[in-house]
C-alpha cells in the first residue's frame, strides 16, 4: 500500500523562510578534486575523484541579516540584531507536526534554488537516527513525484567509509545521517572519523566530509549541542547550520526564521 502525504502550507512556509534568507544567491554546483589519499591512481580513476560541493554564500552578510529580519517581522518573531554564528538558523516546530518531512522538503528547495546538494543530519540518539532514516524511505517516492529526483541518503558507519567518497563524488542531493555519539564520544569507533585510516587510503573521513561544505541540519539541538559537541561540529566546516527544535530555549535561538508553537499547532489541528 502506497502512503499518501498531504502538502501542508506551514511546511512550505518553513522551507521558504530558510531559502529566502539567501535570496540573490546564484545557482551553482561547483566541482573539485577529492583527495585520493595514498596509492597509485590511473587516469581512468580521475572521474571517480571529482567531487561536488556546496558553493559558498555569495550574498553579502548585511543583506543576509536584512533578509532574516524581514522574515522575522513577517512571522512575528523578534528581529535579530546580528548574525549569530554567521549562518545559523533556527526553525522551531512542535513535536508531531512533521519536522523531518519539513527539513527534507527544505533540502529539495535549497537544491532547486541554489544548487546546494550536500547535507549532514545530526541527531541525538540511535533511535532518532533510525526514525529519520525511515522517514526518508517513506517519503522517497512522494518527493520524487514533486521534484523529479531522489535524494541519496545513508547512515554514517565507521566500518563503511566508501559511502563518504560516494557522498563527495555524487552530483545528486546527498544526505548523511549521523548520531552525535558517532563523532563526540570517547570510544574507538567515534574517534575513527578523525583518524588517518589505512582502509581509507590514509585519509581522515572528517576532512573528506568538510571539503563538501555541507549544510548541517541539527535535529533537536537542545539534546545534541553541549559545549564539546559545538566544537566538534565546527570540524565539519558547515556552510549553513539549520537547527530544528521543538523546545523553546532562549539562549540558543540563533536567528530564528520560523516558529510553529504548541498553541498554533493546536489551532491548526496539527497535533
Amino acid at each position: 500500500m502506497k502512503l499518501q502525504f498531504r502538502h501542508q502550507q506551514f511546511q512550505s512556509d518553513a522551507a521558504k523562510a530558510v531559502c529566502d534568507v539567501f535570496a540573490g544567491q546564484p545557482f551553482h554546483a561547483p566541482t573539485y578534486m577529492i583527495d585520493p589519499g595514498v596509492g597509485q591512481m590511473s587516469i581512468d580513476d580521475t572521474t571517480h575523484w571529482t567531487g561536488f560541493n556546496n558553493a559558498p554564500v555569495a550574498v553579502d552578510d548585511d543583506k543576509v541579516l536584512e533578509h532574516i529580519q524581514e522574515i522575522q517581522r513577517a512571522g512575528q518573531i523578534k528581529p535579530s540584531d546580528k548574525l549569530e554564528g554567521r549562518y545559523n538558523l533556527t526553525i522551531e516546530m512542535e513535536t508531531g507536526v512533521g519536522k523531518t518531512y519539513t527539513y527534507i522538503k527544505t533540502m529539495y528547495e535549497l537544491n532547486k534554488r541554489y544548487g546546494w546538494s550536500k547535507f549532514i543530519i545530526v541527531v541525538p540518539s540511535v533511535a532518532i537516527r533510525e526514525g529519520v532514516y525511515k522517514s526518508f524511505q517513506m517519503t522517497e517516492e512522494h518527493f520524487a513525484e514533486d521534484y523529479g529526483k531522489k535524494i541519496r541518503y545513508f547512515i554514517y558507519n565507521s566500518a563503511q567509509l566508501t559511502e563518504i567518497d560516494r557522498f563527495a563524488s555524487d552530483s545528486a542531493i546527498n544526505v548523511m545521517i549521523i548520531n552525535s555519539q558517532a563523532f563526540n564520544a570517547r570510544g574507538k569507533d567515534a574517534r575513527r572519523i578523525y583518524m588517518k585510516l589505512d582502509e581509507f587510503r590514509s585519509r581522515r573521513p572528517i576532512d573528506i566530509l568538510a571539503k563538501t561544505n555541507p549544510i548541517m541540519i541539527i535535529d533537536e539541538p537542545q539534546s545534541v549541542e553541549g559545549a564539546a559537541t559545538q566544537e566538534r561540529l565546527k570540524e565539519f566546516a558547515p556552510l549553513v547550520t539549520l537547527r530544528y527544535s521543538a523546545t523553546h530555549k532562549a539562549d540558543s535561538m540563533y536567528n530564528m526564521v520560523y516558529r510553529l508553537d504548541a498553541l498554533e499547532a493546536y489551532n491548526k489541528k496539527l497535533v
